[in-house]
């Protein structure tokens, strides 16, 4: 087939419906941008009329939220070769259009000339990519359900300082195999300080040592005398009735039942996580932890759909972009924070970790904790330690995954 017979699709994706734009090397336009709802119908009738363009055909469209799937989905059980691009390579993308005109049938046209320039790099949409997509749905839920909890947990704090003050502090943050905390499974059973403090110390032991032997927490008997203490000296602004016992067990069942939620989405983006080929290396990168490493994965997707580090690092939104004009070259810029906001949340945290693990073999503790000894400000030299942790994600990822693509040449 010849280099004129190969015929470029460009898709812009908004919600419920596209723009597609059919065209070829040499500025042909095949077919001008026409629009497909995002229907069983609609999405059939496309199907159809790209199957009658007798051509080796290349499907490009943005990844753009949730609303490219129904298309992609659609186009590739249809038997095309779909490829989802980053949104931000399309637009940095120049097409040396002379006019810079922002429509739908415009940016059909644009993408459809990106797929042509770029048809050698394209990669198909596969089972694999499928999998990262599911595992970015999993952890944005996670994300929103963690939102949830932390509202939650102030509100049931916030009723326990009128009715047991200080009960969120008797115990450190022991979590149960169920993802349950002690002293929130606590504070369901003692839910105000005369639970405790109108018993003597002997019957508190007692019952609090049988509540630890039947939920599964630890039980130790200066547990028993300190939290004693506490409750009575503890002064409730409630009054022990039914109602506001009401009040506090709702709260606890209610956060509960979103940790239970959280237990059960952490469990599934291990799962996910452990099916994609980088994820030994991903886990065995300081900072990566049981819930981070699934985050990090979810949010970059496929390293190799990034350019290059830069790329990556643009994406992330932790890069400084040059300011110069004439003579001026700024010196203090602010981080772009142009890119996704999930991954920067997901690299602070794990920055926090290699800061608190202080290990001075890693390349990335050295480097924030040089910028640190240079007086740079905290947020600047986690931001430095951000990217500079992606770098490095970069080339052992990427690395990775070509060694085991050329593998499977080799197999082949």
């Amino acid at each position: 087939m010849s280099k004129m017979e190969i015929t470029a699709v460009g898709i812009d994706v908004s919600k419920g419906k596209s723009t597609v734009a059919v065209r070829r090397p040499g500025g042909e336009i095949v077919m001008m941008p026409f629009t497909v709802l995002h229907t069983a119908k609609g999405l059939t009738e496309l199907t159809n009329t790209l199957r009658s363009i007798s051509a080796e055909i290349r499907i490009v469209m943005e990844h753009t939220g949730m609303y490219w799937r129904p298309i992609a989905l659609a186009l590739k059980e249809g038997g095309f070769f779909v490829s989802v691009v980053n949104a931000m390579l399309i637009h940095d993308f120049s097409d040396n259009s002379i006019r810079k005109v922002k429509t739908d049938r415009a940016d059909s046209l644009k993408i459809a000339n990106y797929a042509l320039t770029f048809w050698q790099e394209l990669r198909d949409y596969s089972v694999e990519d499928e999998t990262r997509q599911m595992l970015k749905i999993q952890s944005r839920l996670y994300e929103r359900t963690l939102n949830s909890s932390i509202a939650l947990r102030n509100g049931l704090i916030s009723l326990l300082d009128q009715t047991f003050p200080g009960a969120n502090k008797l115990f450190d943050e022991q979590r149960a195999k169920s993802g349950h905390i002690k002293w929130v499974d606590f504070v369901r059973r003692f839910w105000h300080k005369d639970c405790v403090a109108a018993l003597s110390f002997s019957s508190f032991a007692d019952t609090f040592q049988k509540w630890c032997k039947r939920t599964g927490y630890h039980y130790s008997l200066a547990d028993a005398e300190r939290i004693h203490g506490i409750a009575r000296n503890s002064v409730a602004t409630l009054t022990k009735n039914d109602s506001t016992k009401l009040l506090i067990t709702q709260a606890v069942d209610s956060l509960n039942a979103v940790y239970d939620t959280l237990q059960i989405l952490r469990n599934e983006m291990q799962r996910l996580a452990s099916m994609l080929p980088e994820y030994e290396v991903v886990m065995a990168m300081q900072g990566a932890g049981p819930i981070t490493g699934p985050q990090l994965m979810a949010e970059i997707g496929d390293v190799r759909r990034f350019t290059s580090k830069g790329a990556l690092v643009a994406f992330a939104g932790v890069d400084a972009p040059p300011f110069q004009s004439g003579t001026f070259d700024s010196k203090s810029r602010h981080v772009s924070k142009r890119g996704s906001p999930h991954l920067r949340r997901v690299l602070f945290t794990i920055c926090s970790v290699i800061l608190q693990h202080s290990d001075h073999e890693n390349a990335v503790f050295q480097f924030m904790d040089r910028k640190r000894t240079e007086g740079k400000h905290f947020y600047v030299y986690t931001v430095a330690g951000c990217a500079k942790f992606l770098r490095i994600y970069y080339a052992k990822v990427k690395e990775y995954l070509n060694n085991i693509d050329s593998c499977s040449d080799y197999v082949v």
